[in-house]
């Protein structure tokens, strides 16, 4: 267990960029092809395209906020509350026959088994910006 933690610890400041640059890039996504996003919110939510554009300012914001020492840990915590947010434009797309127009032909009509598996994948993107919403272990981290 010990040898885990040390080599999850290794991990941890190599991985921040990655992150970071993975949100700046999922949120400028939202103003490329906002359309193809607001097909997955949900019909029970209101004024999809705002809540696209919104998103997106939140990704690229909070995306560039981690990777700024002084905003990493509420820019963290922002993430974590944007990926619980947007969860049911998760669900949505698992439990709808959604064809999504205008995206890439790879993107248009995602297999079952890819929207069940962002599921999981969404605990996992939450506990990874969980990871940085605690203190760090020393000053440099």
């Amino acid at each position: 267990m010990t040898d885990t933690l040390a080599f999850l610890k290794r991990l941890k400041r190599p991985l921040l960029p990655v992150m970071g640059l993975i949100y700046v890039a999922a949120g400028v996504m939202h103003f490329v092809s906002p359309k193809a996003f607001a097909q997955i919110v949900p019909p029970s939510l209101p004024r999809p395209l705002a809540l696209v554009y919104l998103s997106g300012v939140a990704e690229i914001v909070l995306g560039i906020g981690v990777l700024i020492p002084r905003t990493r840990r509420h820019s963290a915590w922002g993430l974590v509350l944007l990926l619980l947010a947007v969860f049911p434009a998760n669900v949505y797309m698992a439990t709808s026959d959604v064809v999504i127009k205008g995206a890439p032909e790879w993107l248009r009509n995602p297999s079952d088994a890819a929207t069940w598996a962002r599921l999981p994948l969404q605990a996992v993107l939450i506990l990874w910006a969980w990871w940085y919403t605690q203190p760090p272990a020393d000053e440099s981290a």
